[in-house]
């Protein structure tokens, strides 16, 4: 019979060795046991097997039973024990003490260390919300056991499962598992480039999902309180189209504030549907739009009560949020859906303390950049549904312009990214808020730099704001944003999201450190101190209200002339101009060219702003109606 060195549960640090008997089972390292102690039952943990000295054979208790087939303490953690036990010269059972669970190590407890826990319902995220501010540690427990069905990713699985698989690929792509193109293997890896593979039944298919991506976008769903969930491998500028190509047609009014990205005045040019804009107000010292105040959405609605839909970009790239709640309910007062432009909020729908994310304030669809804050592959996304959507005509919608040749990379990343999310998103954006609030502390503290938060709130243009963000101003100390941009990157290694005119934002998101903070704080000073000069003479609004004459789609079609951009002044666009990021269009097809527009675009291009949108790649002429 094998012997078995017991780590026995109490206040006495006792080790025991008994025998295994045969009907004990498979008993292993790190397992847990119940044993004879005197004359009374003991539990303990398994700490070595051996075979016992031939004096002791016969001699030794028996282990009377197996309470948990699976080690308590798994081999790699008791690997780990064995060596910090010979590393500082101490007893093995001294480490496995440090490593068992509080509860386990009393008797009385023992036995009671696993447990099943039914619930009658998944709580609702916002009563899970509310039991954090109250009672932090059964939220939690809660909230572990509410999302276990989330710990699966059928896509990625699924594509583990093939890879072990000796398949022979006689479908695309044609690198046939990278052996066609070893440079990039060699740039990407074996794995990677490995499962870069075509649609298959194994894997199922993106545009008519029936297996592991349907599963997938349902488990994504459940994540963020959707009523379905669509992956897109087209980013969000896809989602986007998607949203207002599935709510809008030819002549359609639709009610959208102006500081938008390109992708919804594209979608206008698409669909054929007319813009109502909502001109936000701006902050004249930061030089930046704010969000859209529910009563001029409301006047809008008032003036328009034939448009289809309103949209709302929440949050903003600076992290200004508008009143979500008020405008859905002003909306769906009129039977008008609401379209959420989430690309900078995937985090509000994993921490109480964010602000409100747009299916929990009842928007009817949003689009959330899962490749922004979530932390899955860039230009993956995802398409978010509420109640009472036509999800089976949406899919049509998205297959008009997805592709039929999805990325299973990008799935996969999107498949373990909410994983991810729905079991450590709170921990995770927990610590980010406190690395952004630390980082604007210590920016302000340099002087002159402004990184804004919470107090810019003020409950109409500027609803909440997305503490996650770290906007920066920086005209103060005489530099525009893009010039601190340049500085960063060329002189300090920093790569910051971008800079405009005014501000510069760095995206703090889950794979940040504190030492990364650390030195882009002390860039900036470093900046202030040898590249600061006197602000006089700086341009300040960064957003000019455009005045709309044609739709943007007859806009875009119509006859046009090429101008340079100086003399243009009066006449009517016929094609984007933008700074990239954040792409939000300087002027749009079908608005007046003014000659503050005109200054603004040739200041933008003397501070180094990367324009685009233009026909002429050098941005010296713009294309206008004849």
């Amino acid at each position: 019979m094998q012997a078995a060195r017991i780590l026995v549960d109490g206040q006495s640090d006792l080790v025991l060795d008994y025998g295994i008997p045969p009907e004990a089972g498979d008993v292993k390292p790190g397992c847990r046991v119940q044993v004879p102690l005197r004359n009374r039952t003991a539990t303990g943990t398994v700490l070595t097997l051996s075979e016992p000295a031939p004096a002791w054979k016969d001699r030794l208790k028996p282990i009377l039973k197996l309470i948990d087939p699976e080690p308590l303490i798994s081999p790699v953690m008791m690997n780990l024990a064995s060596w910090a036990a010979d590393y500082y010269s101490v007893a093995l059972d001294q480490m496995i003490r440090c490593l068992l669970p509080e509860t386990v190590r009393q008797e009385n407890t023992a036995e009671k260390m696993r447990k099943m826990v039914y619930l009658e319902k998944t709580p609702a995220r916002e009563e899970l919300d509310a039991l954090y501010r109250k009672a932090p540690r059964q939220a939690q427990m809660l909230d572990y056991f509410s999302s276990a069905k989330q710990q699966s990713a059928p896509l990625y699985e699924a594509l583990q499962a093939l890879r072990k698989q000796r398949v022979v690929p006689f479908d695309v792509p044609g690198h046939k598992r990278g052996r066609g193109n070893p440079e990039l293997v060699a740039l990407l890896g074996e794995k990677c480039v490995g499962l870069d593979v075509n649609s298959m039944k194994p894997l199922d298919n993106l545009c008519h999902p029936s297996s592991v991506i349907k599963e997938a976008e349902s488990l994504a769903a459940d994540a963020f309180g959707a009523e379905n969930a669509f992956f897109m491998v087209g980013g969000t500028t896809s989602a986007v189209q998607s949203m207002i190509l599935s709510v809008c047609k030819e002549g359609d009014k639709l009610i959208v504030p102006r500081n938008v990205h390109k992708s919804v005045i594209n979608s206008l040019i698409l669909c054929g549907a007319i813009p109502v804009y909502v001109n936000p107000e701006v902050d004249r010292r930061l030089g930046i739009s704010l969000g859209m105040e529910p009563k001029y959405v409301e006047q809008a609605i008032a003036e328009n009560p034939d448009a289809v839909a309103v949209f709302v970009n929440n949050p903003t790239y600076y992290g200004i949020c508008s009143d979500l709640r008020s405008i859905v309910r002003l909306a769906h007062d009129k039977g008008m859906k609401v379209l959420v432009d989430e690309a900078h909020g995937t985090h509000f729908y994993f921490h109480e303390d964010l602000p409100v994310s747009a299916m929990e304030a009842g928007a009817d669809m949003a689009a959330v950049s899962m490749h922004k804050s979530g932390g899955s592959l860039t230009q993956s996304s995802m398409l978010l549904l509420n109640r009472g959507m036509n999800a089976d005509y949406v899919r049509q919608i998205i297959n008009l312009t997805q592709t039929t040749s999805a990325s299973y990379l990008l799935m996969a990343s999107l498949d373990i990214s909410r994983r991810n999310l729905a079991l450590n998103g709170r921990t995770s954006f927990s610590k980010v808020m406190h690395m952004a609030q630390y980082a604007r502390d210590e920016i302000n503290d340099v002087g002159d730099y402004y990184a804004y938060g919470k107090e810019l709130v003020n409950g109409t243009s500027i609803f909440d704001f997305d503490v996650t963000k770290l906007s920066v101003y920086t005209r103060d100390i005489g530099l525009a944003g893009i010039e601190v941009y340049d500085i960063l990157r060329d002189e300090y290694d920093i790569q910051i999201e971008f800079g405009d005119i005014g501000n510069i934002l760095a995206y703090i998101s889950i794979g940040d450190r504190i030492q990364d903070i650390e030195r882009l704080v002390g860039a900036l000073a470093d900046i202030k101190r040898l590249y600061g000069k006197d602000k006089t003479g700086m341009l300040a609004d960064e957003y000019i209200a455009p005045k709309v004459a044609v739709a943007p789609k007859a806009a875009f079609y119509a006859e046009k002339e090429s101008l340079p951009i100086r003399e243009t002044e009066g006449r009517i666009c016929a094609e984007f101009v933008m700074c990239y990021p954040p792409g939000i269009p300087i002027l749009a097809p079908g608005e007046c060219i003014t000659k503050d527009i005109i200054e603004y675009i040739e200041y933008a291009k003397v501070k180094g702003c990367s324009m685009q949108g233009t026909e002429d790649i050098a941005v010296e002429r713009l294309n206008v109606l004849k």
